[in-house]
C-alpha cells in the first residue's frame, strides 16, 4: 500500500472566510492532478476555531452541500482527481432536533455541528462526518455526532476511519489510564479493520519546550491514545511501571500484526489567546509491534503543503 497525502498545515484567520479559502487554494496550487491520493484540512480551517459561544459563530456555519467548505473540497478534489477531507462548522437541518446548552451563565440551543466534509476524485460527496467527543469550546454551540465514521475505498486507500480532534480522547465520563484506557477510536479501528485513521485537529500546542520545532509532547500523546494499535498486549499489564513502551523493540520471533497508517491534519498559529501546536503527522502503528512508528512530521509553527508518500 503506497498512499500519496497532502497535509495542509496553516493558521487562519478567524472568521475570514474566503481569505482563508484563498490561502489555501494558494497552498495548493503547485499539486499536479493525479499527484496525490488525499489532501487533509484541519479542523474549521476556513472559519477558524476558538469562537465563545453560539452566537459567536451562528454567521459562520455552513451547509453540508453548499457551503464554501464543501465547495471547496468538490472543486479542488475533481481538479486534483483525488480524495479531499476538511473540518468545518456545520449548520443544523431546520427539521433537526435541538438539545439546549446549559453552561454555568450560559444556556443556549444547540445551532451546529463540528463536521468534515470528504469528497471524491470526480467531485462527489463522499460523506460527511460529526465531532462525536466535543472538546469544551464546542459543547457551546456544537450538537455532537453519533459515533465514528469508517469509509470504503478503492485503492490505495481502502478502509478508512475517521475522527476529529478531541474524538482521540476518552469520551466522559470515563478516566483514562494507560492501563484500561479506555481506547474509544483506536478499538472502533481495530473492529473496522481500518488501514488508514485520518484525525483533523485543531489541537492546542502543549507548552512543553516551547523552543522545539516540533511539539513533541502532543505528537507522544496521540500516539499513546492510540496504544492498542501498536502496543504487545503483555504490555498492558505492565503500563504503569517506568518502562517506556514506546522503546521497547519488537522480539525477532513475533509475527507482524496488521498496520494502521494514521494521519494527523492539525492546524498551527494562535487564535483568541490559545496557541495550536502544528506538528502534522503520519504515524505507522503495527498491532503487537510495541513500538509506535513517526514517519513525518511537520513543525509547530509551518504552514505549507507536505506531500508524503506512505
Amino acid at each position: 500500500m503506497a498512499i500519496r497525502v497532502a497535509m495542509v498545515q496553516f493558521a487562519p484567520k478567524i472568521g475570514e472566510v474566503q481569505y482563508n479559502v484563498d490561502k489555501a487554494t494558494k497552498l495548493l496550487e503547485s499539486v499536479e492532478p493525479g499527484s496525490v491520493d488525499l489532501v487533509c484540512l484541519p479542523e474549521m480551517i476556513f472559519t477558524g476555531y476558538a469562537f465563545p459561544n453560539a452566537e459567536a459563530i451562528s454567521p459562520y456555519l455552513e451547509d453540508p452541500v453548499a457551503g464554501p467548505t464543501s465547495r471547496f473540497c468538490a472543486e479542488l478534489s475533481k481538479k486534483l482527481r483525488c480524495y479531499v477531507a476538511a473540518g468545518y462548522p456545520e449548520a443544523l437541518g431546520a427539521d433537526e432536533p435541538r438539545s439546549v446548552i446549559v453552561m454555568e451563565n450560559y444556556e443556549h440551543e444547540e445551532v451546529g455541528a463540528n463536521s468534515v466534509a470528504l469528497y471524491g476524485p470526480d467531485g462527489t460527496r463522499i460523506g460527511n462526518y460529526r465531532k462525536t467527543n466535543p472538546f469544551e469550546t464546542d459543547k457551546t454551540w456544537a450538537k455532537p455526532g453519533t459515533g465514528f465514521a469508517t469509509y470504503k475505498l478503492p485503492h490505495p486507500i481502502h478502509t478508512m476511519a475517521l475522527g476529529i480532534c478531541m474524538d482521540l480522547n476518552a469520551q466522559p465520563p470515563a478516566l483514562w489510564t494507560l492501563k484500561d484506557g479506555p481506547y474509544e477510536i483506536a478499538q472502533h479501528c481495530i473492529e473496522k479493520r481500518a488501514n488508514v485513521l485520518l484525525l483533523l485537529n485543531a489541537w492546542l500546542d502543549s507548552d512543553v519546550e516551547p523552543d522545539d520545532a516540533k511539539d513533541w509532547s502532543t505528537l507522544n500523546f496521540w500516539v499513546a491514545r492510540l496504544r492498542p494499535l501498536w502496543a504487545r498486549s503483555e504490555e498492558f499489564s505492565d503500563a504503569d511501571s517506568d518502562e517506556d513502551a514506546s522503546e521497547v523493540a519488537k522480539p525477532d520471533d513475533e509475527l507482524p500484526g496488521p498496520e494502521t497508517i494514521v494521519i494527523v491534519c492539525n492546524r498551527c498559529g494562535k487564535e483568541n489567546g490559545v496557541t495550536f501546536a502544528g506538528s502534522s503527522a503520519i504515524f505507522s502503528l503495527r498491532r503487537g509491534s510495541g513500538r509506535p512508528k513517526l514517519l513525518h512530521s511537520m513543525d509547530r509553527s509551518t504552514e505549507g503543503v507536505a506531500i508524503w508518500t506512505v
